[in-house]
């Protein structure tokens, strides 16, 4: 047998025995890590791998500490700061890992019913209705090219806040004859008008044919508070007017204590429904300042508690969040807060913002003969995996009460304003 024989033959050994470890599952596993890995400090990542890979640190730093063995790898996050781990395959570099090391960041989770009072810019136009006029029924709002969903800023150069500054201007244009100049907001425009108010036939008032709301109430759960800066997060999702199905547009707001009365269950094709009443005491306990797709935000006047979890708990980043089992904060019973058992079925990691980025399961036999699974007022209730708080209850599927979507919480604790990769910074109210 030739050397030259003997030496393609070993090559060819060799090649098929990379390949073949290269196709092994724990070397796809060790290839499938991410190009960029964010760590809170004291959080460890572990990789399986294969006896021919191998791991290297290559910034000289205290960020990290890499641990490895024949069959694993570890990331253990020790203090802010980058790195770059490279992953190599029989002395060959394969792969490089930027790792991002941030300063451990803490959050108390909620789990409270709260109450929810929105103030809107201007008025909002919720429907038109036909004035019985003496030249027959008309709608001056329609006429005017007024739309629902439309919020009335100003009448005659005269800023609107609240639905009683509106029927003075009515009044004095209809009997004057002249119309009213509308600024208008709708979506991202602003658009202005004229309307012409006319008398009903069987009154001595004028009408303008619009029917307008100038507030909002309704319930939900709180989902987090910032203990340094008494920012909170609670609901997940934006709250939308019931009649024009649109975001409301917040001037302010505020937030009280509720407490649940009655559960409607939920079924199939009928999603359930928390009933509940604010508390008696009326106290503001925070103010909103954003009514977001994420939820709504503002500042807390003082520390609350949910009696279960009152220490402030590390948070998850949307690629840290994993399938298997979790739990939820949540009231069905007065203002008692409880955990309850789920499952999130899968979570998307999410380089940008976005709303539905979980979908959850409820499996807990208490809550499920309870409520019948998600049930409206639920929204925001936190989602807790192994000791972290990774997101909120945002939706139920209408078919299938029992499961949900959720929200990653980076996405909710940027919309309040607090920046997680460095300092909080103020949010622009």
């Amino acid at each position: 047998m030739s050397k030259e024989f003997l030496r393609r033959l070993i090559g060819g050994i060799l090649l098929v025995s990379l390949i073949a470890i290269g196709f092994s599952q724990p070397m796809q596993n060790y290839l499938s890590i991410p190009n960029e890995i964010t760590l809170f400090e004291g959080q460890e990542l572990q990789y399986p791998k294969s006896v021919s890979a191998n791991a290297t640190v290559s910034i000289e730093n205290n960020s990290v500490a890499l641990n490895q063995d024949r069959q694993t790898v570890s990331l253990e996050a020790k203090e802010k700061g980058k790195n770059e781990m490279v992953l190599e395959l029989a002395g060959f570099p394969i792969k490089k890992v930027d790792v991002n090391v941030l300063k451990n960041f803490k959050v108390i989770p909620g789990g409270q019913s709260i109450g929810v009072k929105l103030n809107t810019v201007g008025v909002l136009v919720v429907g038109h209705h036909q004035v019985d006029s003496a030249e027959g029924k008309v709608s001056p709002g329609e006429k005017a090219g007024i739309k629902i969903g439309d919020i009335i800023t100003e009448i005659n150069g005269n800023p609107i806040e609240n639905m009683s500054e509106v029927g003075p201007f009515v009044q004095e244009s209809g009997k004057k004859g002249k119309p009213l100049k509308l600024v208008l907001k709708r979506e991202n425009e602003k658009l202005e008008t004229e309307l012409q108010p006319v008398q009903n036939k069987d009154e001595s008032s004028y009408k303008l044919g619009l029917y307008i709301r100038e507030s909002a109430a309704g319930i939900g759960t709180m989902t987090f508070y910032h203990p340094q800066s008494k920012k909170y997060g609670a609901l997940g999702h934006v709250i939308s007017d019931m009649d024009t199905k649109k975001p409301i547009v917040v001037e302010d707001g505020q937030i009280v204590r509720s407490t649940v009365t009655a559960i409607e269950k939920g079924s199939n094709g009928d999603p359930g429904e928390k009933l509940a009443r604010f508390s008696s005491d009326r106290e503001i306990i925070g103010n909103i300042t954003r009514n977001s797709p994420y939820g709504i935000f503002g500042k807390l006047n003082k520390n609350i508690q949910n009696k279960v979890l009152d220490k402030a708990m590390p948070i998850s980043l949307s690629h840290q969040v994993k399938e298997g089992p979790a739990k939820i904060l949540t009231v069905v019973d007065n203002d008692e807060v409880n955990l309850f058992d789920i499952e999130i079925v899968s979570t998307i990691p999410q380089k940008f913002p976005a709303t539905k980025g979980m979908v959850i399961k409820v499996t807990d036999k208490n809550l499920l003969q309870k409520t019948g699974g998600i049930v409206q007022g639920m929204s925001g209730s936190p989602i807790i995996q192994d000791g972290r708080l990774v997101g909120a209850v945002t939706h139920v599927f209408v078919n299938d009460p029992t499961s949900g979507y959720g929200v990653h919480i980076e996405w909710m604790l940027n919309e309040a304003g607090i920046d997680i990769y460095e300092k909080p910074r103020e949010q622009a109210s």
